[in-house]
């Protein structure tokens, strides 16, 4: 089967999003890269995380989006999925969800700000919400992009966030930390408002992100 481990991983980490409340129903979609191969493995459209079995993930080219392999028609948000592995070379996991506080800041259309560190694991200090277009269109992936150059996550104005990672393992982690930080921002704005991490003490923040966790290992061991 080809990229049967991102495949597994999609099935996987769908029913994790699902679990812990992270999107509703059937709604959302993740992929997982395989960039040796120039592929993506993403979920199909319409099924429920639970229902959904490895052969039914689709896997489509990065450069074209065309399907190389899978019998099920891909999420609507492939074009989504497509333009963010093309202008983040590091992204090999993406996720996409309507999470309750990242919707209900980006439905304000507001950015997530610095209420709280935890929003340097994104790898900067505001997820930016991108300008509003229909679900599943290609304006969409052109205007969240635009809102991520730096961020490796977006609000998607009336809609949800998105988060990538090297991994999705890494994106769900960021999912994780973009919806809690969402979270403080809204309630600290219900009781009066935040005070937000000032510039100077954020870009410090975000140069100890860097070596924040275990070194990693020297290759081959």
């Amino acid at each position: 089967m080809i990229l049967e481990r991102e495949r597994q991983l999609v099935v996987e980490y769908g029913k994790k999003v699902s679990q812990s409340g992270l999107t509703e129903g059937t709604s959302g979609n993740l992929s997982m890269a395989n960039r040796s191969e120039g592929l993506f493995a993403i979920s199909p459209s319409g099924i429920d995380y639970f229902d959904i079995r490895t052969e039914d993930v689709v896997v489509l080219r990065i450069e074209d989006a065309a399907i190389v392999n899978g019998e099920r028609k891909p999420s609507s948000e492939w074009a989504l999925h497509q333009a963010v592995y093309k202008a983040k070379p590091m992204a090999s996991g993406i996720i996409h969800t309507h999470s309750r506080f990242c919707a209900t800041l980006a439905c304000m259309r507001q950015p997530i700000v610095a209420v709280h560190y935890a929003i340097a694991s994104c790898g900067a200090a505001r997820v930016e919400c991108a300008e509003y277009a229909t679900f599943g269109t290609k304006e969409l992936s052109e205007n969240v992009v635009c809102a991520m150059p730096v961020a490796n996550a977006a609000l998607l104005a009336n809609h949800g966030v998105i988060v990538c990672g090297k991994g999705l393992k890494e994106a769900y982690s960021l999912l994780e930390n973009m919806e809690y930080v969402a979270e403080i921002q809204w309630r600290t704005a219900c009781a009066g408002g935040a005070k937000v991490i000032d510039d100077a003490e954020m870009a410090n923040i975000l140069e100890r992100f860097k070596t924040y966790g275990q070194p990693k290992k020297p290759s081959g061991e």
